[in-house]
C-alpha cells in the first residue's frame, strides 16, 4: 500500500515542480520564494527513492539512495525560511523589506542547515526498515525529541501566513500551515507509514498557491 502511496506522492510533487517552472517562466523572473522549486524537487526524489526501495533492493546501493535524502532535507528543507521571508516582503510588510529582515532570515536558514547537517546528515547511521510494503534506510543516531527544523519552517511560514492573510486577505498559507502541523503531531492508528507525508503535501500545495496569488497580485 505505502509503495503505491510514496510513488503517487513522488507523483504529485513532480506535477507541483512543473506549475512552479510554469510560474516563473510566465513572470519572466526570479523571486527568493522560487526556492520552493528546490524544496519540491528534493521531495520528488524522497518519495520516488522511498516507493522503488522494495524494487531496488535491499544493498550498498538503495543506501547511498537513501543517504543522499538526507544530505537533501538538510541543505534544502530550511530554505523554506527564505521562501516565508519572501512572502512577508511580497505582501508588502514593511519590517520584512529591511536589511536585517533578509539578514536575518539568511541567518536562521543558514543555521538550520548546519544544524541539520551536523545532527542528521553527517552523523547518520542508516540502518534497513522494512515498513507496510516499503524497504527504506533510517537513521538510527536521528535526535529523539521535536525535530527543530521543522518547527522553525512552521513558524516562519505561519507567520508569512497570518501576515499574508492580513495584508492580501489570502488565508490559505496560514490555514496549510496549521494543517501540517497538527496532521503531524495527531498520532493515526492507520496501518501506513506515509499519512504525514499527506500533511507535507497539502503544505507544499498551498505554498505553490501562494506564489502563484501574489503573481496575479503583482500583475
Amino acid at each position: 500500500m505505502d509503495t503505491a502511496l510514496f510513488l503517487g506522492f513522488a507523483t504529485a510533487y513532480a506535477l507541483l515542480l512543473v506549475w512552479g517552472i510554469a510560474l516563473v517562466a510566465r513572470r519572466r523572473r526570479r523571486r527568493t520564494s522560487d526556492l520552493a522549486l528546490l524544496v519540491l524537487s528534493a521531495l520528488v526524489y524522497d518519495n520516488a527513492v522511498i516507493g522503488l526501495g522494495a524494487w531496488i533492493g535491499e544493498g550498498t546501493g538503495l543506501e547511498a539512495l537513501n543517504a543522499v535524502r538526507y544530505w537533501l532535507h538538510a541543505f534544502v528543507t530550511p530554505l523554506l525560511v527564505l521562501v516565508a521571508w519572501s512572502f512577508l516582503a511580497r505582501a508588502g510588510v514593511r519590517w520584512a523589506k529591511t536589511v536585517w529582515a533578509r539578514v536575518i532570515a539568511v541567518v536562521i536558514t543558514g543555521a538550520l542547515i548546519v544544524y541539520e547537517v551536523i545532527v542528521g546528515a553527517a552523523s547518520a547511521q542508516l540502518v534497513a526498515r522494512q515498513e507496510y510494503g516499503t524497504l527504506s534506510y533510517s537513521n538510527e543516531n536521528a535526535p529523539g525529541g521535536p525535530p527543530l527544523m521543522v518547527l522553525v519552517v512552521a513558524a516562519a511560514l505561519l507567520v508569512a501566513g497570518i501576515w499574508v492573510w492580513k495584508r492580501q486577505g489570502w488565508p490559505w498559507l496560514c490555514v496549510v500551515t496549521v494543517v501540517m502541523v497538527i496532521g503531524s503531531a495527531v498520532p493515526f492508528d492507520i496501518a501506513s507509514g506515509a499519512v504525514t507525508n499527506a500533511f507535507e503535501l497539502v503544505l507544499l500545495i498551498g505554498v505553490l498557491a501562494t506564489i502563484a496569488f501574489q503573481d496575479r497580485r503583482a500583475g
